[in-house]
């Protein structure tokens, strides 16, 4: 080596460390001001909206800013198959907003259009396919919650305010399916799914004994155990109050009519959504929290499953998930299967920001991926004319996104 080349040696090695020195003083101060941004913005103003990964904060709404990404930044994939579920190139959308609380998403195939309810403001309503028109589709709906479409595309309902379940006939007459178990009244039948041999299976906690979502019980009922409650007022002349009077449990109409007790409460507390694997060989069942009068624990926001038999009767009773991901409880709702038999859930993360939304397991019940929403969803359902689609039910709003599934039985 010349001296020449020692001495150009000598200067690089100092310029680069000079460099390095540089870089990282630049960045101290850089983090430095973003935390200071941070604290002030804390100091002087409300915690920002829920909101995603972005800055500024994504506007999900339809005249919102598009996303740049291939993939959309709150679709997650945590285990890498999620990939082949996801479809990239597209971006979650908020289809409509300016509900109470917006559950049981259902779609009709044959009319290309969206159902669900909106609970406290006692009505259903419809996203049309082809306009993306949002109309009120059904009102008073008695505080439907879950809704659903057989396998002869009829219309199925879980009424709070009446304590039954509808199905809506092709004639538009209106039959009731179940309104007691073995003389008693049901709680607030809450989730339907069809079964392919005819029979309906619902759930049935206590969620619509509440003043928001239905109606209390009568003066001494477990909801409304002072009387303090008028559970007539904002009814029609000659409503008649009721009161709680069995478990929170599922319960399958038979197609004869017939009905029958197939979870109990000691099984599954306060069972909220169910769905049923793509062959019908399993039936899933989410656990949610405690309800209004309940004297037990309640449900703890799990998701349990049982094989079913031949003879609809079910075995192999088990713990599908807790639902805790990266420690936080992502309370389940609604449940649907894809045609592979992965199971979606709707979340309740509470105040978990980045949390709420939809959660995606396999048949084994390992965690897929998650759908980031700001809100909590409290549904869903696939749809679309290639049933491709997945439409979230979520606080206020409506929420839809393609997949690279579909969803696997009616509505």
């Amino acid at each position: 080596m010349t001296r020449q080349e020692a001495r150009d040696g000598e200067l690089h090695d100092r310029n680069a460390a000079l460099s390095r020195r540089t870089l990282v003083q630049g960045l101290a101060i850089s983090a430095a001001s973003m935390a200071g941004a941070g604290a002030a913005l804390a100091q002087t103003g409300p915690a920002a909206p829920p909101t995603t990964i972005t800055t500024p904060p994504r506007d999900f709404s339809p005249n919102g800013a598009p996303t740049t990404y291939f993939w959309d930044p709150d679709i997650i994939a945590v285990d890498p198959s999620f990939d082949d579920l996801a479809q990239p190139n597209t971006a979650i959308k908020r289809l409509y907003t300016g509900l109470l609380w917006a559950e049981g998403p259902a779609w009709s195939a044959q009319g290309r259009y969206l159902l669900w309810s909106d609970i406290p403001n006692n009505r259903q309503m419809r996203w049309t396919e082809d306009d993306g028109r949002v109309s009120v589709f059904r009102t008073p709906s008695n505080n439907s919650n879950g809704n659903s479409f057989d396998f002869q595309g009829r219309q199925l309902s879980c009424e709070h305010l009446t304590r039954r379940v509808t199905r809506y006939e092709h004639d538009g007459t209106a039959t009731v399916l179940a309104d007691s178990y073995q003389g008693k009244k049901l709680n607030s039948p809450n989730d339907i799914a069809a079964h392919p041999d005819g029979s309906y299976w619902f759930t049935d906690p206590p969620y619509g004994g509440q003043l928001y979502e239905g109606e209390p019980d009568a003066a001494g009922g477990p909801s409304n155990a002072s009387g303090k409650l008028n559970p007539r007022i904002g009814q029609p002349a000659g409503f008649v109050p009721g009161k709680r009077e069995l478990p929170t449990n599922c319960y399958r109409i038979d197609p004869t009519g017939r009905i029958d007790l197939v979870v109990t409460e000691d099984q599954v507390p306060d069972p909220n959504g169910l769905c049923f694997s793509p062959d019908y060989k399993k039936l899933y069942v989410a656990s949610t929290g405690k309800g209004p009068g309940d004297t037990g624990p309640g449900g703890k926001g799990e998701i349990f499953v049982f094989d079913v038999g031949s003879d609809n009767k079910l075995t192999n009773f088990k713990k599908f998930t807790d639902c805790v991901i990266d420690g936080v409880k992502c309370g389940p709702d609604g449940l649907r299967c894809d045609v592979n038999g992965n199971l979606w859930a709707s979340s309740n993360a509470g105040r978990a920001v980045g949390y709420s939304g939809v959660t995606v397991w396999s048949p084994e019940g390992k965690l897929l991926g998650r759908i980031r929403l700001p809100e909590v969803c409290g549904n869903v359902c696939f749809g679309g004319p290639k049933r491709n689609r997945l439409f979230m039910a979520a606080s206020q709003s409506l929420y839809a996104v393609y997949t690279a599934t579909q969803g696997a039985g009616p509505g």
